[in-house]
């Protein structure tokens, strides 16, 4: 069966902080120290001779919106083969820490934008992984009501673009019942090294390569 992923392919990530995770502005090979950088090194080594390449554009504190804002630079402009996205905790968490809410029509409007242009103008494969929150400290629980609208947008929009979806939230929740939530992320959304290795092992998972 052929791989997903070709020889030769060219792999984005986009996303917020989750993704950026100290990415170099400068340097493309600077992939960050989070679940992106797992993912790279993990392909580079099981396929050494697919001249794969990866890019990571994720910005800290980016909502959906900016992502549609910074597309043209940060994703049509780079050519890529695979997108893979994980954006929207910040569209949640600016309502609660700034009184700055993102509706979920809105979320999901900046979101199918930014998909359908991906699909039109590129043709590329997609990856989406949901936004997720983890209930530590235990305000993070009212997020929910935020949220989960937005993750049900979320698997809407892969299925209506055939993308590859990754239920994250799901995943990193049922983990996280096993010990204490912190043990993933300590303040319920920015990944612990074992949440990141948790991410890159379901990216994986998804594309085939494990």
């Amino acid at each position: 069966m052929q791989p997903l992923i070709q020889n030769g392919q060219t792999i984005l990530f986009q996303g917020d902080s989750i993704t950026d995770c100290g990415r170099s502005r400068d340097d493309d090979s600077d992939l960050g120290h989070g679940y992106a950088a797992l993912v790279a090194a993990w392909l580079s080594a099981a396929r050494p001779y697919d001249n794969l390449s990866f890019i990571n554009r994720g910005i800290s504190g980016n909502r959906a919106g900016d992502l549609r804002q910074r597309w043209d630079e940060d994703c049509i402009n780079l050519n890529p083969d695979w997108v893979s996205i994980m954006i929207g905790i910040n569209d949640t968490w600016r309502r609660y820490d700034r009184n700055d809410a993102t509706s979920t029509t809105e979320y999901e409007e900046n979101y199918r934008t930014i998909l359908k242009r991906v699909r039109d103008e590129l043709g590329a494969g997609i990856l989406i992984l949901e936004p997720f929150v983890l209930p530590y400290p235990a305000d993070r629980k009212n997020w929910r009501e935020d949220l989960d609208p937005k993750i049900a947008a979320v698997r809407e929009l892969a299925a209506e673009f055939r993308a590859r979806l990754i239920p994250l939230d799901g995943i990193m929740n049922s983990v996280a019942a096993a010990r204490e939530p912190g043990f993933l992320a300590g303040d319920g959304v920015h990944p612990s090294a074992a949440g990141h290795a948790l991410i890159a092992q379901q990216w994986l998972k998804a594309m085939g390569e494990l």
